[in-house]
C-alpha cells in the first residue's frame, strides 16, 4: 500500500481531503468484508528477481506442456517464432480498430492480406475479418443466409460440432427455425434431406465433428438442389484440412466458415480463437464484421480502407449485418504470418504431417482389443469406441503426462463410450506410442 498512499501524514491528509474521504480505510469500503484480506501480511517484500522466480515456480505447476489430443477444433500445432515476433510489434499489438485509414495503413494492409489468404485457402470470392471464433462465425453465417434468401428455416447436421450448434441456437432464437439432419455411421445423411420453400440454408461440417470426411460428391449434388430451391449451403471446415482436401468452393459452398486457431494459434486454455468467414461475391453486402478494401488515394497511390461497413456502429441497428464489436485483427495477423511463413507447400506438408500421424495412431488403436475405430475416412482426428469410460482413460493418461481425447458419448444417439482424438503436427511418435501403451493396459 505504501507504493500508492503517501507516507507523510500531512501529505496523506491532503490527498484524503482532496478526494473527500476521512481515512485510507474508506478507500476500500466498497469491497465486501467476506472477500477482503484482513490479516497481517507476514511475507517479507520480494525483489523483482524474486517475484519473477516465484511466479515461474507457480507457472511450472501448469500442465500446458503436456501433449494434447483433445481436438474438436483446437489442435496442438507448432507455431513458428515469426508469428510471435510480428504480432508483438507495438504498432500491431496496441492497435484496436482502424477507423482512421490515414493512420492505420499497416493494420488495414494486414487485414486485407489475411482476407486474400483465406479466399485462396477456401476458394471463395471474398472474406472478412474479426469474427470471434468458429462457433460465432457459423452462427453468423446462418443469419446471413436468412438475410440473403429472406427465409426463416435452417437444416443443421447432427455431425456439426455441438458447441457450434449451441451458439447457432442462441443467435437464431426467435428468428430462425432450426431443424436437424440425422447422421448415419458418423456422417451426415445428405440423401434424405427434404427441401422446402422456406428453407434458407443447410449447415454442414467437413471434416465433421466426429472427424469423418463427408462425401463431397454427395454434398455437390445437394448444393445443386439447394441452389435450384433458392437455398444456400454453409460449410464449416478446419482450415488446415483445405491444404489436402477439396476446398469448399469446389463443391458448391455459398458460405465458408472455420476456426482459425490451427493457423498459428497457441493452445492457451482453449484459445485464442479466430473466426474465419468467406462467401461468394454476390453475397458480399450481407457479409458481417469488417472488410478491408484496396483503393487509391488522390495521388493515385495504393491505400486500404474499411469498406461496406454494415456493422451496427455504422448504420441503424435494425439494418446491421452483425453486432460484433471486438477486433480480432491481431489473431488474424498471427494467422496471416503463419500462412506466409509456411507458404503453400509448407501448409500442405504440415497438414499431411498431422494427417499421417492421425492415421498411424488409428491403425495402432485398431489392433487393440476393446477399442474400435469408427471412421472410414478422416483427416487429423477420429472417433473410437472404448470398452471403458473415456473419463477413466483420461485420468490414467493425465497421470502419465498426457492430455487425452474428448468424451463425446453424449453427442451420439448410441450408448457407446465414444472418444474423439485430435492430432496436431507437434504430436510426436513417442507421445502417440505412450498413448497407445496406456490405452492398451487400461482397456484390458
Amino acid at each position: 500500500m505504501n507504493h500508492y498512499i503517501p507516507n507523510d501524514k500531512s501529505d496523506q491528509k491532503k490527498m484524503l481531503d482532496a478526494i473527500g474521504v476521512e481515512s485510507v480505510e474508506d478507500l476500500f469500503s466498497h469491497i465486501p468484508d467476506e472477500i477482503r484480506f484482513n490479516s497481517e501480511v507476514k511475507d517479507n517484500p520480494l525483489s523483482e528477481f524474486e517475484v519473477k522466480e516465484k511466479l515461474k515456480s507457480l507457472a511450472d505447476k501448469n500442465i500446458s506442456n503436456y501433449p494434447c489430443f483433445l481436438g474438436a477444433g483446437f489442435y496442438d500445432t507448432y507455431v513458428p517464432s515469426t508469428v510471435g515476433h510480428i504480432t508483438s510489434i507495438s504498432e500491431f499489438n496496441t492497435a484496436y480498430t482502424p477507423y482512421q485509414p490515414e493512420i492505420s495503413q499497416g493494420t488495414l494492409t494486414a487485414i486485407f492480406e489475411f482476407q486474400t489468404a483465406i479466399c485462396e485457402l477456401s476458394g471463395m470470392d471474398v472474406a472478412n475479418a474479426s469474427m470471434y471464433d468458429g462457433a460465432t462465425a457459423l452462427a453468423e453465417a446462418v443469419l446471413m443466409a436468412s438475410r440473403c434468401t429472406k427465409r426463416k428455416r435452417a437444416l443443421v447436421s447432427k455431425a456439426v460440432n455441438p458447441s457450434y450448434v449451441e451458439v447457432i441456437n442462441s443467435y437464431s432464437c426467435g428468428k430462425i427455425d432450426i431443424v436437424y439432419i440425422e447422421e448415419r455411421n458418423f456422417v451426415t445423411d445428405t440423401e434424405n434431406i427434404k427441401l422446402s420453400d422456406d428453407l434458407a440454408c443447410v449447415v454442414l461440417q467437413n471434416p465433421n465433428f466426429f472427424g469423418a470426411i463427408e462425401d463431397m460428391d454427395k454434398i455437390s449434388s445437394l448444393a445443386e438442389k439447394l441452389h435450384e430451391n433458392g437455398s444456400l449451403l454453409i460449410v464449416s471446415a478446419n482450415p488446415t484440412s483445405l491444404s489436402v482436401l477439396k476446398p469448399p468452393a469446389e463443391y458448391g459452398t455459398d458460405i465458408f466458415t472455420g476456426e482459425g486457431q490451427p493457423l498459428g494459434g497457441n493452445l492457451s486454455y482453449g484459445g485464442a480463437a479466430l473466426g474465419l468467414m468467406a462467401t461468394k461475391e454476390k453475397y458480399v453486402r450481407q457479409l458481417p464484421s469488417r472488410i478491408a478494401g484496396q483503393t487509391v488515394d488522390k495521388n493515385g497511390k495504393t491505400g486500404y480502407v474499411l469498406t461496406l461497413q454494415t456493422r451496427e456502429q455504422h448504420i441503424k441497428r435494425e439494418r446491421a449485418t452483425s453486432n460484433i464489436c471486438s477486433n480480432q485483427a491481431l489473431n488474424a495477423l498471427g494467422a496471416l504470418v503463419y500462412m506466409m511463413t509456411y507458404g503453400e507447400k509448407g501448409l500442405r506438408l504440415s497438414a499431411e504431417n498431422s494427417m499421417n500421424k492421425a492415421h498411424y495412431l488409428a491403425d495402432k488403436f485398431s489392433k487393440i482389443g476393446g477399442v474400435s475405430v469408427m471412421n472410414a475416412s478422416f483427416f487429423n482426428e477420429f472417433t473410437i469406441e472404448l470398452n471403458i469410460s473415456p473419463s477413466t482413460l483420461n485420468d490414467k493418461l493425465l497421470k502419465q503426462g498426457i492430455i487425452g481425447g474428448l468424451d463425446i458419448s453424449k453427442e451420439s444417439d448410441t450408448e457407446k463410450n465414444l472418444y474423439l482424438i485430435g492430432i496436431g503436427d507437434k504430436i510426436s511418435k513417442q507421445d502417440m506410442d505412450r498413448f497407445i501403451e496406456i490405452t492398451a493396459k487400461a482397456v484390458k
